[in-house]
């Protein structure tokens, strides 16, 4: 039965990693490549990583992070550019998004929401993005679902949200999650709203794993 296994084994596997590899091929395809310009990185600065990253931000904003997860990013945003608010966007409640988180989140920043600091906004980006004000923003931080459709979504309204000057920042600026095995599209997503909205890059991070964040703004007139 191990050698019946071994040749009927290794063929099927060739057969799934064709089709799997076919179908992340046509997933890619559909997604729009879009170069940037000289005008697009003028102003970019590269950093080694997300501590270096905030830094760089505005300090005393008010802030968005859509993707909290455990928090722990939330709470680097909180020590480092010590907003005058904090909203914190996910949708804690579901499986896929780690369900059961949102209690801890609520007890890690007590304080902080006890005082009106930071607010848990409960739901998807592109849900709850549009709630708020046009201009209402300094800077809004995305790390959520990652593909180019989300993103690209994510970016149109944010775009409304931040003041004029204001700053679109995000995580896994990537192509892909090797470990994963998933596509992202953040890259082209963010290369696309830069290019039809003339905005520039202004920060990029530098780590080993490639999982960078990036930070954009509308290019000064």
């Amino acid at each position: 039965m191990a050698i019946i296994g071994k040749y009927i084994g290794r063929p099927l596997f060739r057969l799934l990693d064709r089709i799997h590899g076919s179908v992340r091929r046509r997933r890619s395809a559909r997604i729009p490549k879009v170069e940037l310009q000289e005008k697009h990185i003028r102003n970019l600065k590269v950093v080694l990583d997300r501590r270096a990253f905030l830094e760089a931000l505005p300090k005393g904003g008010i802030v968005a992070e859509a993707g909290v997860d455990r928090g722990g990013f939330s709470q680097m945003i909180l020590d480092i550019t010590q907003p005058a608010k904090l909203h914190l966007i996910d949708m804690w409640a579901s499986a896929r998004y780690h369900g059961g988180l949102e209690a801890m989140v609520r007890d890690r920043f007590a304080s902080q929401i006890a005082s009106g600091q930071v607010s848990l906004d409960l739901g998807l980006s592109t849900d709850v993005l549009p709630r708020y004000a046009e201009g209402y923003f300094d800077w809004i931080y995305i790390d959520t679902d990652h593909g180019y459709d989300v993103t690209a979504a994510e970016l149109r309204i944010a775009r409304t949200k931040v003041r004029t000057g204001g700053i679109i920042a995000g995580h896994d600026y990537s192509t892909a999650n090797y470990d994963g095995g998933v596509r992202y599209g953040v890259v082209e997503a963010v290369h696309e709203f830069c290019v039809q909205h003339d905005w520039e890059m202004i920060l990029l991070t530098h780590e080993t794993d490639r999982f960078l964040s990036f930070a954009i703004r509308e290019i000064p007139v």
